[in-house]
């Protein structure tokens, strides 16, 4: 799946790269023509249509050579100018060069210097704006993967030292788990040590957002290493196994999780997965959810503007309700709502401790007497929920998964239960078109698994097209 993913995002820079370069040839040629009037010299032929489709091809040929997209190479401002510099500047010399061989030798020199110099400018801020994207994001916890590596020693080093170094990956890593306690406190690295034991190793899952394990020692000297395993893949946690592959000899049948080898750190590893391993499905997904979720917040902005005066209005306090909400593998975000409460609801919520009429660690009332008479309604036309696009605008839910939980119904899950974090939380589900507070607890639960083990582009479709007629008809909660 990473193997996947790198390759798509790799695919989607060169043509973000190509769409910049043919803007900056169109660009010059425009203002070699136009600008220089009957000083520009630009004759007819030959046709610039193909010195476009040269230029692209050429182009697309040294970015890829100089390394544009490989993320192993440096990331400083100097070492990417070089990089761009020399890219562009092998690609430009490669269209002229080609052209005087094809004995057209009418192509614009001055032309293609005004290129070289655009592009190299277009790209240079193309580079530090995703940076700088990229930076915000990491800080945010959001498309960065939490690591727990099982080891402390050379192997271990080396692969925590390689992950950290390439920025690119978007992986941190939370500490290490090593076989003795008393290697508990042990610096691995300058900002890596070791947290635990494998005695801990469960509570470090369970209260920690791990996204993956990675095994980085001989699993023969792990005691008790497949049930490790086997709670890994029974919460959700990807598992990662580096060579000299004795996970092989110990014959190991997942349950849930697909098996495959996948290169990680410049090395193959054995890797299992709880997740659907369709990686580029799943950026599409990322794409969609983000790109449909601004657009229906611009559509949609009148009627937040209306549901906002109608909440001020009929009671006090603020418009919108912002809970802490447990997120991908644990992680806390702050969720937005609609305010449908009176102030204080969540206070009031002890004395109605003893009504609550659904099963397991959730509290759900039929006819909760803090809801306002506009909260009901926005409740029963799921309007209440329309705030959460701006999360999904933050990378922190999606439009389709697994409804995010409160951090303290999740510490009563169960192990099994815990898997549903292994999606990212979404504004509607199975749960949410199928009968909601009808349905118990535990059905709920392996709904959300129903739908991760059978995650697809068509089902979030469907999903989508089932929770319209619970909007209209009014048949929420």
């Amino acid at each position: 799946m990473v193997k996947d993913q790198a390759a798509l995002k790799k695919r989607a820079h060169l043509a973000l790269d190509l769409v910049l370069t043919g803007l900056a040839f169109v660009a010059a040629y425009y203002m070699k023509r136009h600008w220089l009037g009957d000083m520009s010299g630009l004759s007819i032929d030959p046709n610039y249509y193909l010195v476009l489709l040269a230029t692209l091809v050429c182009c697309a040929i040294s970015f890829d050579f100089f390394g544009f997209y490989d993320p192993s190479r440096g990331r400083r401002f100097d070492d990417v100018l070089v990089r761009i510099v020399k890219g562009v500047g092998v690609g430009t010399v490669g269209v002229v060069v080609l052209f005087y061989l094809l004995k057209e030798e009418d192509v614009s020199r001055l032309l293609m210097g005004v290129f070289f110099l655009l592009n190299v400018v277009l790209l240079v801020i193309s580079r530090e704006v995703v940076r700088v994207i990229r930076t915000h994001q990491l800080k945010r916890g959001v498309s960065k993967r939490e690591i727990l590596v099982v080891g402390s020693r050379e192997r271990a080093k080396d692969m925590i030292r390689y992950v950290l170094a390439t920025e690119e990956l978007g992986y941190s890593v939370v500490g290490c788990l090593e076989v003795s306690p008393g290697a508990v406190g042990t610096q691995v690295t300058e900002d890596v040590s070791v947290i635990g034991s494998m005695d801990d190793f469960q509570d470090v899952l369970l209260n920690m957002a791990v996204d993956e394990v990675i095994f980085a020692m001989p699993l023969g000297l792990i005691d008790n290493v497949l049930d490790h395993i086997g709670f890994a893949e029974e919460v959700g946690v990807n598992v990662r196994v580096l060579p000299d592959w004795q996970f092989q000899k110990l014959m190991y049948q997942p349950e849930i999780a697909s098996v495959f080898i996948e290169p990680f750190a410049g090395i193959p590893t054995l890797a299992l997965s709880s997740t659907p391993r369709k990686g580029v499905e799943l950026l599409f997904k990322e794409f969609i959810d983000r790109a449909s979720a601004l657009l229906g917040l611009a559509i949609l902005s009148p009627l937040f503007l209306l549901v906002a005066l109608m909440i001020r209005l009929s009671s006090e306090g603020p418009v919108f309700f912002r809970q802490e909400r447990s997120g991908l593998n644990g992680r806390v975000f702050n969720m937005y709502k609609f305010r449908t409460m009176v102030q204080d609801a969540e206070k009031l919520k002890k004395n109605l401790a003893g009504t609550n009429e659904m099963d397991g660690p959730v509290f759900k009332m039929k006819n909760d007497p803090r809801v306002t008479k506009i909260g009901r309604f926005l409740r029963k036309t799921s309007l209440d929920e329309l705030p959460q696009l701006i999360n999904v605008v933050m990378g922190e839910m999606s439009l389709v998964g697994p409804r995010p939980p409160l951090p303290s119904e999740v510490r009563e899950y169960t192990p099994w239960q815990r898997r549903r974090l292994s999606m990212k939380p979404g504004l509607t589900c199975i749960w949410q078109v199928s009968g909601r507070n009808e349905i118990s607890f535990e059905e709920w639960m392996r709904m959300d698994l129903e739908y991760i083990d059978k995650w697809s582009l068509m089902l979030d479709l469907k999903l989508l097209f089932k929770t319209v007629p619970t909007v209209l008809l009014g048949t929420g909660r």
